[in-house]
């Protein structure tokens, strides 16, 4: 049997149910809510018995693919990892981010986009992006059955706007914004919200005025759950934002194995004999 068919079996034998929408969405207040990104079905393996949510972000862009921001990621790329990550997982709630492009048009088109993310990889909710702006989008789409996780403050798609990555919510009006876009964005009916990139006392205070669970990244210890790029929380990329923080240098470590690797086969120390298969007939 192949690997992708043994994590497909084993998630559809596992005796614990995966975490609905509607689950999640009641630990608003309770328990912190740990969420991670996850892109490949092993990796989902390893992260999914202690996550509640597993997100396939597009930061895929960047961790997979090289590319110099998440502008460039397509539907096809998210609905490829997104069915990765569906099988390689048995109870986290999976969520996939639309892409830039595939829902900004019009409520109409951002139906047609989740509506293939979810038929396609067997995921539990969509993530977008935006404020004000995309609020009857949420709307829409939660009314038709698609779950939606909003994302407001230090928005990565629309870094060409925004000029970098910098901190959201240094300003009065920039402030007020923020707050408005989150209350509009929970109102329209967004299970979960991601704050990222903005102000301490901004994201506490989201957190306590909307009503669904907020998901800090650079945001506050005061949300109600946190979410981390995997890669960068383990150490494989030299830099990272201010508010990541390393739990692993998984890329020394890959590093070391590789070089003890290139080392014995340079000394025709590997393989051995443990390692090759022994001539028919022989000992």
């Amino acid at each position: 049997m192949s690997t992708t068919a043994t994590l497909a079996a084993a998630a559809a034998t596992a005796s614990t149910p995966r975490t609905s929408v509607p689950a999640f969405r009641a630990r608003k207040r309770q328990e912190p809510l740990v969420m991670l990104t996850a892109y490949t079905a092993r990796m989902a393996e390893l992260l999914d018995p202690h996550c509640d949510a597993l997100l396939v972000g597009d930061s895929l862009a960047q961790t997979i693919y090289g590319l110099p921001s998440t502008v460039p990621v397509t539907l096809d790329m998210m609905i490829a990892h997104g069915a990765a990550v569906v099988r390689g997982s048995r109870r986290a709630l999976i969520v996939v981010d639309m892409p830039f492009g595939s829902y900004e048009e019009s409520p109409e088109q951002a139906f047609r986009s989740a509506a293939r993310v979810m038929k396609e990889t067997g995921a539990g909710a969509v993530k977008l992006e935006g404020g004000q702006s995309m609020a009857p989008t949420v709307a829409y789409l939660s009314a038709r059955g698609i779950p939606v996780m909003g994302h407001v403050g230090l928005t990565p798609q629309a870094v060409n706007i925004l000029g970098g990555y910098g901190a959201r919510g240094r300003g009065e009006a920039e402030y007020a914004r923020i707050a408005a876009d989150a209350a509009a964005v929970a109102d329209a009916g967004a299970f979960s919200l991601v704050i990222e990139g903005v102000v301490e006392p901004l994201a506490a205070s989201i957190t306590d005025a909307v009503a669904c669970p907020t998901i800090g990244i650079g945001a506050s210890a005061r949300c109600d759950g946190q979410v981390l790029v995997v890669d960068d929380m383990l150490g494989m990329f030299d830099r990272t934002a201010r508010f990541v923080k390393r739990y692993d240098d998984l890329a020394g470590r890959i590093q070391q194995a590789a070089q003890g690797y290139a080392t014995e086969v340079k000394a025709r120390t590997f393989p051995d004999s443990a390692h090759l298969y022994g001539v028919p007939g022989g000992a």
